[in-house]
């Protein structure tokens, strides 16, 4: 089971009806009034925010910062704890090291490729409006810097369920089938490089072994 879904549910069991109503009020520009008035439990709740991407078990700030208006620092202990805990165990739900460093790649041919249409892509990979607004406040006059991020964020958000191939699925769904190509041919010379490499660590086949040992004079 998902460590932050515990500890959410355990938040959630210690709100006070009076604390509930305060974080759906400081909420209200964030969510719907409709949604946020059928939310009747901290677990409701957080449920949604949960939906839209306005938290995860790596982008805690926006929980905190509603602890920490309740005066809830116990909570708030909580989560900081936990934060710097994930932060040793995160490297299990990362992608493999050679699918990182195939989405490392993409996402550089990406970012020097893709220009103002980058918000599209994102949003075909699966990123809310909220992350993206966050993302470009954040970056405000870097317009590399905003589609980086944006990748970095899907690549955490997917964990290991990230795949270089849902990358080009997106640019092609986007009619950005060059910056695909390239991607492509990008990944295909990583490949060669480390088939090559693979070699030259063990030079001798399998079969040349074989080939070898029916060459040994016999005694």
């Amino acid at each position: 089971m998902d460590p932050f879904l515990i500890l959410l549910n355990s938040f959630s069991l210690r709100l006070s009806d009076m604390e509930l109503s305060s974080l759906k009020f400081l909420l209200k520009g964030k969510i719907g009034k409709r949604k946020l008035e059928a939310a009747q439990s901290g677990g409701e709740l957080f449920s949604i925010l949960l939906e839209q991407q306005l938290i995860s078990g790596d982008d805690t700030a926006l929980l905190e910062g509603l602890f920490k208006s309740i005066n809830r620092n116990d909570l708030v202990s909580e989560l900081k704890q936990f934060v710097e805990e994930g932060e040793v165990t995160a490297s299990d739900n990362q992608p493999d090291v050679h699918e990182k460093r195939l989405q490392n790649a993409a996402f550089e041919v990406i970012c020097e490729n893709v220009g103002r249409d980058w918000k599209m892509l994102v949003r075909k990979l699966g990123l809310s409006e909220v992350k993206i607004d966050r993302i470009v406040a954040g970056n405000p006059f870097n317009l590399h810097e905003q589609l980086f991020q944006s990748l970095r964020a899907w690549q955490k958000w997917k964990g290991k369920d990230a795949k270089v191939a849902d990358l080009l699925k997106a640019l092609r769904g986007c009619h950005m089938n060059l910056v695909a190509d390239i991607v492509e041919q990008k990944l295909s010379q990583l490949d060669a490089g480390t088939s090559l490499q693979q070699y030259q660590n063990n030079p001798t086949s399998p079969r040349e072994d074989e080939r070898s040992t029916k060459c040994l004079p016999l005694f």
